[in-house]
């Protein structure tokens, strides 16, 4: 099944135009969140457009019209866009593609033909273009799809470390959304994808946003191979989908491999495109069967990559929870024979090849600078994370690398100071001198809750800046009438993970 319209394209001065357009009438993000207010707008992100309806039904303003076009998929008067867009024009929106006529004479009306809305961060507004959405269409998807700003895009975006690098790539562009990001730190980015249709719509974002993106056709590494790069990102078709015949294979979501392979293999080419020092980040799914721990499952993948890795899984599902979402994704509802068909199909390939879960996560890696054993930290983050994460990743992976790279007796040797966002909590019985539990709770990054015996809590107590590790421990050996030698072991172990997640600084 293919897509309706054709992607949008113009000349510079034509993007020129609508792109001050766009910004004169507030079509940005900060605009249209005003415009629809907090309900309306967290509502139309779960694409749920009834409250957003009811609000631009009140509204005159250009912006109102714009989003009724442009995201909700809605024939507009053509005489009152000519008044929103008056650089554009209607003749400038037909020429780019952007709305076809549905109508003539004075009730003339027209339709847009992709899905065009504001995005960004907090120091860039964009416009991604992408093609119209499930919520406009009103059915299934095309096969074909170029998906606009999903979830995993928004997740991927959040986590990925931003430092200021030379050479990025964007592996599976989709629609543009990390490249547009990587712009912001990057002085060189190339963005990838095996759709010729992502990467025309890439393209229009890209220029709409008068950016500059070296973008090439073609599967996962293929088009830059023999390349180098500081930072990767990828946002992988890594959706599990039964390879049986009458199931739809989603460009935006399905690589083409069973199970998880695209992930699996996807990771283990990544070192042929890290310079030294460089970094690369991917969301991902990882199967899971009876008895199979997902640490097993994913550190196997990193088997002889030479990698450094930090993988946090931040949620799993069963078999029927992950075939319920995927088949819903494609625009299938339940209670129809083809959702019906579609959830036996992912029902029966789980079964037939043992699959009980799926894991899902966000894998960072990293080319050592030096010739040394590479870390690896796998863990479970499940709870709600400082957003944007991508700082604390950053802070982490440093974090992680200085403990790779430093002995025991140095880390003992650092004066450590707590992080400002760390609280400690005690909890004891009433009338009891000492504590039962002692946590430590960090307001910030990945919000750690640790827990600790009473010499970690006297060491990280201390550290204040101004006595080493090592001259703490000692303080705590005579107080507590112990040998500093039987501390230290237990102790470097606390230090160790206390510098990993931040809390120490």
């Amino acid at each position: 099944m293919s897509s309706r319209y054709a992607v949008p394209s113009g000349t510079a001065d034509q993007l020129a135009d609508l792109r001050a357009d766009l910004g004169e009438v507030g079509y940005t993000s900060e605009g249209l969140t005003e415009l629809l207010g907090p309900l309306a707008s967290a509502a139309l992100h779960r694409d749920q457009p009834l409250p957003a309806q009811r609000v631009l039904e009140a509204s005159r303003a250009p912006a109102a019209l714009l989003v009724r076009l442009l995201v909700l998929g809605l024939p507009v008067p053509a005489a009152e866009l000519v008044d929103a867009l008056p650089r554009t024009g209607l003749e400038g929106l037909l020429a780019l593609g952007l709305v076809v006529p549905t109508g003539e004479g004075a009730a003339a009306e027209v339709r847009g033909t992709c899905d065009l809305r504001p995005y960004g961060d907090d120091r860039h507004d964009w416009w991604v273009a992408s093609d119209l959405s499930e919520l406009a269409l009103g059915g299934a998807l095309p096969t074909d799809h170029v998906l606009g700003i999903g979830g995993a895009s928004t997740t991927l975006a959040s986590w990925t470390p931003r430092p200021q690098v030379a050479r990025a790539l964007d592996l599976g562009t989709g629609c543009g959304v990390q490249a547009l990001h990587l712009t912001g730190h990057c002085d060189e980015v190339v963005a990838t994808d095996l759709s010729h249709r992502a990467l025309g719509y890439a393209r229009f974002t890209a220029a709409l946003n008068d950016l500059e993106l070296d973008l090439r056709a073609g599967s996962l590494l293929e088009p830059v191979a023999g390349e180098r790069f500081d930072l990767v990102v990828s946002n992988p078709p890594f959706v599990i989908t039964p390879r049986r015949e009458g199931v739809p294979l989603f460009e935006y979501r399905d690589g083409g491999a069973a199970g998880d392979a695209i992930v699996a293999d996807l990771v283990r080419g990544l070192p042929g495109v890290l310079a030294p020092g460089g970094i690369a980040q991917l969301p991902g799914n990882w199967e899971l069967r009876r008895g199979e721990e997902w640490t097993a499952r994913v550190g196997g993948w990193l088997a002889d990559t030479g990698l450094d890795a930090w993988v946090v899984q931040r949620e799993s599902q069963d078999v029927a929870e992950y075939a319920e979402t995927w088949v819903r994704d494609g625009g299938h509802r339940p209670g129809t024979a083809e959702f019906t068909d579609l959830y036996a199909a992912w029902l029966d390939d789980f079964a037939a090849r043992g699959i009980e879960r799926v894991g899902f996560g966000i894998v960072t890696l990293q080319r050592p600078l030096t010739d040394r054993p590479p870390f690896r930290d796998l863990e479970e983050v499940v709870g709600p994370v400082a957003q944007p994460a991508g700082p604390a990743v950053l802070a982490g992976l440093r974090a992680r690398t200085w403990l790779a790279e430093h002995t025991d007796e140095e880390l003992l040797a650092v004066a450590w100071s707590v992080a400002d966002d760390v609280t400690e909590e005690r909890i004891g019985r009433p009338g009891e001198p000492d504590p039962m539990v002692i946590r430590l709770r960090q307001g910030g990054g990945l919000g750690r809750t640790v827990r600790l015996d009473t010499v970690g809590a006297g060491l990280v107590g201390a550290c204040d800046g101004d006595l080493t590790a090592e001259q703490i421990l000692g303080g705590i050996a005579v107080l507590t009438e112990q040998r500093v030698e039987d501390l230290r072991p237990g102790a470097l172990v606390t230090l160790r993970a206390l510098v990993a997640d931040g809390i120490l600084r």
